[in-house]
């Protein structure tokens, strides 16, 4: 299974805003972003020319490759099931990587990041609808309970989390039981409750020329 090793800040700071690729890190001043609001590199601070349209949507789909820690070859076919199902072709496939139990782990607050959640995952930690599952990808389908194993709850990253969670509240499409160390899909999200700082038109049209 493929894995990106490289460093996460720069991901953040070649697309000039915070992906919350670190979890925490990431609402402290220790981020890269507030420290370096500049691209990486020895050239970072030097003025670039105004990007084309193509290089614009290539960006695009990088920063939504990166947020949700995807690599090429899987984005691309997310990309080809949302065109294949009914309705916007961009709604589906922002759907698509909401679904991905990864990501419904972190949303729902039993992981920092999705990079942690994604760990967390091939580790064994979670159940869904009492049964273990290991793959970062599974997608996670509307009435669908993830649990933390009871062994599991005393992992330092997920109590951390649940409890900063809690306060907080999560998406409204899901639902966390602290307690139970429990989570539960309400519903498919609409786009508006995607808090996702992507343009997925842009996607779209990259993979339409």
């Amino acid at each position: 299974m493929a894995t990106y090793h490289g460093s996460r800040c720069k991901q953040c700071r070649s697309h000039g805003m915070k992906l919350f690729l670190k979890g925490q890190r990431c609402y402290t001043d220790k981020c890269a972003v507030e420290r370096r609001a500049y691209g990486p590199g020895q050239h970072g601070q030097r003025r670039r020319r105004k990007p084309t349209d193509y290089g614009i949507q290539l960006k695009e789909k990088q920063k939504a490759k990166r947020i949700y820690g995807v690599l090429e070859k899987q984005f691309k076919n997310y990309y080809k099931e949302a065109e294949r199902q009914k309705g916007v072709t961009g709604e589906n496939l922002m759907r698509l990587l909401e679904r991905r139990l990864d990501n419904v782990v972190y949303r729902v607050g039993f992981a920092p990041s999705r990079s942690a959640a994604r760990e967390l995952v091939v580790h064994g930690h979670f159940r869904v609808n009492g049964r273990k599952v290991d793959i970062p990808s599974y997608l996670i389908k509307p009435g669908d309970e993830v649990t933390v194993r009871e062994k599991s709850q005393r992992v330092h990253d997920v109590r951390m989390s649940v409890d900063a969670k809690a306060g907080v509240g999560t998406v409204e499409w899901l639902e966390l039981d602290p307690k139970k160390f429990s989570g539960r899909v309400l519903e498919l999200p609409s786009r508006e409750q995607i808090p996702s700082p992507v343009n997925e038109q842009l996607i779209v049209n990259f993979y339409s020329r």
